[in-house]
């Protein structure tokens, strides 16, 4: 149970950096990226608050978290490197989700070969990846 909580609770936090750091660029640079991370509207077709797209991303975010706590124990790995390797792993399948995503959406979603939006696309997710072991590491400080 502590592993679920450690997992949701660091899926949580790296879901929403990923979530405020794409918005932030969307804001900035008019690419629609946080738009593409929170576009589900090829499951539902109809109106769906933001708030509920970003509930939907989190809990996404928390599922990798857990299962990426879950690895990390049943692997053992202690050093930050190897939590960093597995945190990468487990992100890199979706920085290729660009694509399909891309192809699926119906809202406005940058263009398939927008170099820019997939480099920042992928920055974002090289992020949630860096983050992600971060709050574990944080759980084994205080559990001392």
């Amino acid at each position: 149970m502590v592993r679920i909580f450690q997992g949701a609770v660091t899926g949580l936090i790296s879901g929403t950096v990923l979530g405020l750091f794409l918005k932030l660029v969307e804001t900035i640079t008019n690419l629609k990226v946080y738009t593409l991370l929170l576009n589900i509207d090829f499951i539902y077709i109809g109106y769906i608050p933001e708030i509920l797209e970003f509930i939907v991303h989190l809990a996404v975010s928390v599922m990798i978290g857990i299962i990426f706590v879950f690895l990390t124990h049943f692997l053992k790995l202690v050093k930050v490197k190897q939590q960093v390797l597995l945190s990468c792993f487990l992100t890199i399948p979706t920085v290729f989700l660009y694509f399909p995503l891309t192809i699926l959406s119906i809202k406005e979603t940058p263009e398939l070969l927008d170099f820019t939006a997939i480099l920042w696309w992928t920055l974002g997710h090289l992020l949630y990846a860096l983050i992600l072991p971060i709050p574990l590491r944080l759980f084994k400080l205080t559990i001392k």
